[in-house]
């Protein structure tokens, strides 16, 4: 049986870029029944729950892609990039190029989330249980000075810090490469702009259901390209300019 999917409504989202967020309950899915997986991956899995996490964020994908309007949805792959950031991409051989939205995958507390956003922009989901705690020990590694003085004198606002970093660590496509006490998520806000280097985020945090949901979003390319990708451009930027141009060489065809 499929898993309920809900709508998520951010607030005060911006009319563009357009957004999506949905969220459903994890549950196991035969390999079969779903489209985004890598077996070896699936295999590699130490804990059940591990493996029914995966699996229902990649069904969830394939929901969300389906109502943002794809229906060619067999035809694309999920690809990570050297940091293990997801994003899609049209399986080698399609000869296909058109722009795909970006994506976030996010597990916590039995759901999972997924959150799309369209081309030329990236993004990040994170949620977590509102009354969860933050080990003590944890409190430094992801915050410094009067942000962790806040936190530690109101510890029950800690996880909005959590989950606003690490959307912010997704959307920019780095996770814990990305150090959490270098992203200051402003006090007391929760709508704001964040600076990390020279990038401009935009963040919302909300609680639905008694779990606080985080979700940041910037311009930057959430695709990895591939040499199909790269030909395609030549062939189309080629054929554009209105020069002869001839496939597999470098002048006119004349002793090819």
């Amino acid at each position: 049986m499929q898993p309920q999917v809900e709508v998520l409504s951010p607030p005060q989202l911006p009319e563009t870029p357009s957004i999506a967020c949905y969220r459903c309950r994890v549950q196991d899915f035969a390999l079969d029944d779903l489209i985004f997986i890598d077996v070896d991956e699936v295999s590699s899995f130490a804990t059940d729950k591990r493996r029914m996490e995966h699996l229902s964020g990649r069904w969830l994908l394939e929901y969300a892609l389906i109502q943002w309007g794809i229906k060619s949805v067999d035809e694309i792959e999920v690809r990570r990039n050297e940091l293990r950031a997801p994003s899609l991409a049209f399986i080698n051989g399609v000869w296909r190029n058109e722009a795909l939205p970006s994506i976030s995958i996010g597990h916590g507390n039995g759901w999972a989330y997924v959150a799309v956003i369209e081309s030329n922009w990236t993004i990040g989901i994170d949620a977590e249980p509102r009354n969860r705690g933050i080990a003590d020990n944890a409190l430094d590694l992801m915050a410094s000075g009067d942000e962790l003085q806040y936190i530690r004198q109101n510890p029950h606002k800690a996880i909005r810090f959590w989950t606003a970093k690490e959307s912010v660590q997704k959307a920019m496509r780095m996770g814990m490469k990305l150090n959490p006490r270098e992203i200051k998520v402003p006090i007391g806000k929760q709508m704001c702009d964040i600076s990390i280097e020279k990038s401009i985020l935009q963040l919302r945090n909300w609680v639905h259901e008694e779990v606080h949901i985080s979700l940041s979003w910037m311009i930057g390319e959430g695709q990895i390209r591939s040499a199909e990708d790269d030909l395609l451009d030549a062939t189309r930027e080629a054929m554009n300019s209105g020069q002869e141009w001839q496939v597999g060489c470098n002048t006119t065809r004349k002793n090819c």
